[in-house]
């Protein structure tokens, strides 16, 4: 090992899954471990957050001591903690955030606190740097913000969901169609076998750089309802295509608009949803014909995971961000 590489330890626990990683100089995956409970959760239809936070602590010594076995690596060949302390669910930071303070008070190893959406953000940083300035369309379960970098740890928030994350609107879709948990996944999937029949409303087409997903969310139940009440079936992949295409149509929209209004040539995704093939597809190609570098994480990092935690860590220690013992769990944080 260099003296001067920086290994940064990364802890994740913001909802179901209890992830470890160690990634050196913020761009090299050196080991990852990820015990996910979502076959656990899948039998209640949703994450239920007591069972989450019990099933955290349970694991997470386990995780600990599996990513550093995995890396041939101990604890006095880390240079830094990175943990997750916010936004998520409470009880299942909470779990993180003690692990990372009494490995951070025993090893005598820096504390640095990572946001959440930052993580996902530098989730586009492992393997290759990013370029700055950028445009950072963030889609999850609980956000869907434009933000602006000029440079690393440089966040200006330009626009970003009124109600809905788009990844909470895809799963209330999915309710309403009977689609298992996780259903973000699978509406995407049945977008692809149907066809855009049902006149839906495009959400939110407006001139700012903010979104809104309930009135689509909101239509479709009507939609559903209206044609239970008269006797008719839903065809659930068409309608599963209509709803797609009118949530790529605007987040495309929206996101070229703020690219070009800041004049910017660089584009990442980030967050669960950047899994969306819909999505994800419909960026490259509208990227490729405006000549505008895009970026988005390969697909076992676009879900939670600490690799991106680690990555955005070794930024935060760069610059000198670093958290007392008494670092707070918090379920609701800006990103900063």
């Amino acid at each position: 090992m260099n003296k001067e590489d920086v290994f940064i330890l990364g802890i994740e626990s913001s909802c179901d899954e209890t992830s470890i990683s160690i990634v050196k100089n913020g761009v090299e995956e050196i080991s990852t471990v990820i015990l996910s409970q979502m076959d656990t959760h899948a039998n209640y239809g949703g994450v239920v957050p007591e069972i989450a936070s019990r099933m955290h602590v349970e694991n997470i010594t386990i995780v600990i001591e599996e990513c550093l076995n995995k890396a041939n690596m101990t604890m006095d060949d880390i240079t830094a903690i990175a943990v997750t302390y916010g936004p998520g669910l409470i009880g299942s930071l909470l779990i993180g955030v003690v692990a990372a303070q009494t490995l951070s008070y025993i090893y005598n190893k820096p504390l640095v606190p990572v946001h959440h959406i930052a993580g996902h953000i530098y989730a586009n940083n492992i393997g290759k740097e990013m370029q700055y300035p950028l445009i950072a369309l963030v889609v999850s379960g609980g956000h869907t913000e434009l933000i602006y970098m000029e440079d690393n740890y440089s966040f200006k928030k330009i626009g970003g969901t009124l109600d809905d994350a788009v990844g909470e609107a895809y799963d209330k879709v999915a309710r309403i169609i009977k689609v298992p948990y996780p259903g973000g996944p699978l509406v995407d999937k049945m977008s692809y076998e149907g066809n855009d029949v049902y006149d839906l409303p495009l959400p939110l087409d407006d001139d700012t750089y903010n979104f809104s997903f309930s009135g689509l969310k909101s239509a479709v139940i009507n939609l559903a309802h209206n044609e239970e009440q008269r006797g008719n079936e839903i065809n659930k992949n068409d309608l599963a295509c209509s709803f797609q295409k009118r949530v790529v149509d605007i987040l495309t929209k929206k996101t070229l608009k703020t690219i070009k209004e800041y004049n910017v040539s660089n584009l990442i995704v980030a967050g669960g949803v950047a899994a969306n093939s819909g999505i994800r597809n419909r960026l490259i190609e509208e990227c490729k014909n405006n000549n505008i570098n895009l970026t988005i994480p390969e697909l076992k990092y676009c879900t939670d995971n600490a690799t991106m935690i680690a990555a955005a860590g070794y930024y935060a220690y760069k610059l000198g961000r670093r958290a007392d013992i008494d670092l707070k769990a918090t379920a609701v944080t800006e990103l900063n």
